[in-house]
């Protein structure tokens, strides 16, 4: 029972550090920013592709333009030479070339606003990006700062007061325990030796002195 119940804290432990590290700030934060970089790649390539588009454009008009001058050029040479046939097919295509201009030109005008609003577009987004990545070194050193607290505080709860209080207070009463022995120690000792007692409890010089004096002045005092 008792490992199933462990193999199960350890789960939960994994689930729940899993979850953790998809709520991760910083990550959040670099991925948005991958999402970002990836829009920013395809708005650069939409663009590319848009002012190839632009610069097609151009140059069909360019080429339909030359023709227009060079069938203008026919029809008048023919006209000269009195071949009026020719003229009119020159004259024909001279028309439709010009048709062709000014539908190039007006598509060649809903292209350059069109690339216009991509450009304006993808400078918005670079202008975004590039805030979103000054911001990101701003959240992620308070995201920082907020870990470190964090951690400090975890740290500072973890500290287990009513066990340490105990362990004080047994540490207490093992000294007195120690204290206490040595002392009954002390009382319940082997007993002195004669020569210890005699050696403890030795007659100073003075006292003799002090008692041979008394016994010449009770003499002297018996004499008198």
């Amino acid at each position: 029972m008792g490992i199933f119940k462990r193999l199960k804290t350890i789960t939960m432990a994994e689930i729940n550090g899993l979850l953790d590290g998809l709520e991760d700030p910083i990550a959040m934060l670099n991925e948005y920013s991958r999402e970002m970089e990836q829009e920013i790649a395809k708005g650069q390539k939409a663009l590319a592709r848009q002012i190839f588009v632009e610069k097609r454009q151009e140059a069909h008009i360019s080429e339909a333009k030359a023709l227009v001058v060079k069938r203008a050029r026919q029809a008048e040479l023919a006209m000269d030479r009195g071949e009026e046939t020719i003229a009119k097919l020159a004259v024909q295509e001279k028309l439709t070339c010009e048709k062709q201009v000014s539908l190039y030109q007006e598509q060649l005008q809903s292209i350059k606003e069109q690339t216009q609003i991509l450009m304006e577009k993808l400078e918005k987004l670079t202008e975004t990006y590039q805030q979103m990545q000054q911001k990101k070194i701003l959240l992620a050193s308070r995201a920082n700062v907020a870990q470190s607290m964090k951690q400090i505080q975890k740290a500072t709860v973890s500290f287990q007061t009513d066990s340490i209080a105990i362990g004080i207070t047994r540490a207490e009463e093992r000294i007195l325990q120690m204290e206490a022995e040595v002392q009954a120690g002390n009382q319940f000792s082997a007993p002195l030796t004669q020569f210890e007692y005699l050696n403890q409890n030795s007659i100073s010089d003075e006292e003799v002195y002090s008692e041979l004096e008394k016994l010449k002045s009770k003499k002297k005092e018996i004499l008198s």
